[in-house]
């Protein structure tokens, strides 16, 4: 099982005094992570994709690119591309070129989005949102099938045999599909045989199931084996020290962030009981100690019919900083080896 880290580099004030770090320090902040996060042994970074202004990550690529000048062998991803917004042509271009500077590291996660922003910033109707990310996506394959291709859709002019440079270091650059709730991105995900990244951010691990059924089996019914329709599961988490400490440490960040969300969406403010629901046995949450965390991964990953890659979002908790490097570092020395089969390093401090 891979286990990785998605951050959206979260920009917030502290909970207690109500100061907000300058933007260039929680750049620098999120860089020193992606090098933790490489020297313990976890296997991915994502860097995700908005354009608000809670969040520094509008620029992925670049973010990921100074990633790869400062790590060796971790993974390094979007979390995800809001494709429908963006040129196909210049997401494959971005990442190609992140490839040859990480040496064969780079992927790509690719989805809908849920935030519209990006849709009329780039001038686009958020009615033909679905459309949009369809075409881009067939457009995108084709990419990584050619150097150059023909190609006819309805929001992009066409390509007419045009190179498309430069080419990836890997053979390949690995594509995933990042989806929420909705059964056509599963069904979609298992038609194309994409490997499926499931957004878990409330709720429980096994609602999902039956959508990961449907992943599976309408990709079964396409031609594809089953070993190539790998599931990963993007949900919010944090390892402390203790339950107690892991709980207290992420709370005030995730609480501020979803209530600023929720006022745009209609939302009743985030409680701590709520919050303690989600962080509890039957939640999606994995928050708590190594112990409590490694447990619910294998729990989920047995009721979603196996799981091939976790990856935390713990960004909400990055005001404090020195929590948040601990917290990657009990991800990778204590938790990795439990979910691997193996033993916990001890930890240090």
């Amino acid at each position: 099982m891979e286990i990785g880290i998605d951050s959206f580099a979260a920009i917030m004030p502290d909970s207690r005094t109500g100061k907000v770090p300058s933007a260039t320090d929680r750049m620098a902040d999120l860089l020193n992570e992606v090098e933790i996060a490489d020297r313990v042994g976890l296997d991915v970074f994502g860097i995700g994709e908005h354009h608000r202004a809670e969040f520094l990550d509008s620029a992925p690529a670049i973010i990921l690119a100074a990633a790869a000048a400062r790590t060796s062998r971790i993974r390094l991803t979007s979390a995800v591309t809001v494709l429908s917004a963006a040129d196909p042509v210049r997401v494959f271009q971005e990442f190609a070129t992140l490839d040859l500077i990480a040496k064969g590291r780079a992927e790509i996660v690719v989805g809908r989005g849920s935030f519209v922003e990006a849709f009329p910033l780039f001038g686009l109707d958020t009615r033909s949102y679905d459309d949009l990310f369809a075409e881009k996506l067939d457009l995108l394959l084709k990419l990584g099938e050619s150097n150059n291709i023909s190609w006819k859709g309805h929001f992009r002019p066409e390509l007419t045999g045009q190179g498309v440079f430069p080419r990836p270091h890997q053979p390949r650059l690995p594509l995933w599909l990042g989806v929420g709730g909705t059964p056509q991105s599963f069904a979609r995900a298992g038609e194309l045989g994409l490997p499926l990244m499931i957004a878990i951010i409330d709720g429980s691990f096994e609602r999902f199931r039956p959508l990961v059924d449907l992943y599976r089996e309408t990709g079964r019914r396409a031609g594809h084996s089953l070993e190539t329709l790998v599931v990963g599961i993007h949900a919010m988490g944090f390892v402390g020290e203790t339950d107690t400490a892991a709980s207290d440490d992420f709370f005030p960040g995730w609480a501020h962030i979803t209530a600023t969300i929720g006022r745009e969406r209609g939302w009743s403010p985030p409680t701590r009981q709520q919050f303690d629901i989600l962080t509890g046995t039957e939640g999606a949450f994995l928050v708590g100690s190594p112990a409590t965390v490694a447990a619910k991964m294998l729990r989920a990953s047995e009721v979603l019919g196996g799981v091939s890659r976790f990856t935390f979002q713990m960004s909400t908790a990055s005001v404090n900083t020195s929590s948040m490097k601990r917290s990657i570092e009990l991800l990778g020395k204590d938790v990795a080896p439990i979910v691997r089969g193996g033993s916990p390093r001890k930890a240090t401090h």
